[in-house]
């Protein structure tokens, strides 16, 4: 039976990183991976992270299966971070459940098991452009794709008008994809008056947001970048919420995600929560346990807490001065087209408008590695190698 196959193509994003390892040549630079890298251009375990390990490793008695949808001290630790000062009383009311799945993917292919198995009916529409496994993810778990337009190319701008003319027409019970913070890869975001009109043409319509929330904290700091999250939560309608911390704790192999669900009542709550056990049972079965447990402890700990936050908010300041030095450096060189775009949007991506023939000469000719549709990861910057890349874009343009 294998001798019939042919070898499948390699994935658009981690086959980049392969091919980068494998290129001999010295002073390469990938732009390609959504991965946080430091002054030194490295993916550091923070210092945080490191004391939860040891903290963890110190006590840990057993190595016994956690429940399937996590521990609770876990969940509620996912939901005081996404809700922070309302956490209390969703806590209260018990309509907000929280399922722990292996990273962010893990968690948009949860929910797209539940929804391919409990509305089979439901097309799920996203973003123009998005991230390149959205599309994949939820083509396996059997719903079907639809888009809506979001980005102008042109402008290197958010298409506002066009993107609610297109959720104007989504029918009740369809599902809506959106980025809740430094989209990917467009590092576009809504205002807060575009997230509430959002919400309000997504309440009206019986339409189901599903946030993917995989940067909080990289863009304006936790509590700002949940302003689309609050704005559809102030609708009081139900939605589901993928988040990651992945990046924002650099847990990056650990695999730490979650999928929750927000809900009218509490028994909504425990109706969802019991098929998201089913779909996880049948997927994963049970979730790994170390990563969680840092997430737990660091959240849990006002020390730990505070060392969490002020190492995330020097890297969200050197990713956004990496954007203001990009600016710089190209327009030093004398590239003419406006990059300024790049300084305004938020995140670790932003598209750079390099066509595919462009991005395939700097790696040909530089190795500078970029994604195809010419999307640079902008944490992947550093003072080293950023006068490389301006001037192999330079070149090129």
């Amino acid at each position: 039976m294998f001798e019939k196959l042919e070898a499948a193509p390699p994935d658009p994003i981690l086959g980049l990183s392969a091919a980068f390892r494998e290129d001999p040549r010295p002073g390469k630079v990938n732009l390609g991976v959504g991965e946080y890298r430091n002054a030194e251009g490295q993916t550091p375990v923070l210092d945080a992270v490191r004391e939860a390990q040891k903290r963890i490793l110190a006590s840990e008695t057993t190595k016994t299966y956690l429940p399937i949808e996590g521990t609770p001290e876990y969940g509620r630790a996912v939901r005081q971070l996404l809700f922070g000062d309302d956490s209390a009383a969703r806590e209260a009311t018990g309509s907000t459940v929280t399922v722990q799945a292996p990273g962010g993917t893990g968690a948009l292919r949860l929910a797209g098991d539940l929804l391919h198995r409990l509305f089979p009916d439901s097309r799920i529409w996203l973003s123009g452009p998005t991230w390149a496994n959205h599309e994949k993810i939820f083509a396996a778990a059997g719903l079907q794709i639809m888009t809506y337009p979001y980005f102008d190319s042109e402008a290197n701008v958010l298409d506002f008008d066009a993107m609610l003319r297109s959720l104007l027409t989504i029918p009740a019970g369809d599902v809506v994809l959106l980025h809740g913070c430094c989209h990917n890869p467009t590092g576009a975001d809504p205002t807060r008056e575009q997230w509430r009109q959002i919400a309000g043409i997504l309440a009206d319509r019986g339409v189901l947001p599903l946030v993917d929330f995989a940067y909080q904290g990289l863009g304006d700091g936790l509590r700002a970048d949940a302003t689309g999250l609050r704005e559809l939560c102030d609708t009081g309608g139900e939605l589901f919420v993928a988040s990651s911390f992945s990046k924002n704790f650099g847990l990056y192999k650990e695999r730490v995600g979650a999928l929750t669900a927000i809900s009218a009542s509490s028994n909504a709550a425990e109706s969802i929560l019991s098929h998201l056990k089913v779909c996880a049972r049948t997927s994963f079965s049970n979730p790994p346990a170390h990563g969680s447990a840092i997430v737990t402890e660091v959240l849990r700990d006002p020390e730990l807490r505070t060392c969490w936050e002020e190492e995330l908010d020097a890297m969200r300041e050197r990713i956004n001065s990496m954007r203001r030095l990009f600016v710089d450096k190209l327009k030093e060189r004398g590239v003419t087209a406006d990059f300024s775009f790049i300084e305004r949007q938020r995140g670790m991506f932003s598209f750079s408008g390099l066509s595919g023939e462009q991005v395939k000469e700097l790696r040909a000719r530089d190795s500078i590695y970029i994604v195809g549709s010419g999307r640079i990861n902008v944490a992947g910057l550093t003072e080293e190698n950023i006068d490389r890349v301006c001037d192999g874009i330079a070149r090129v343009l």
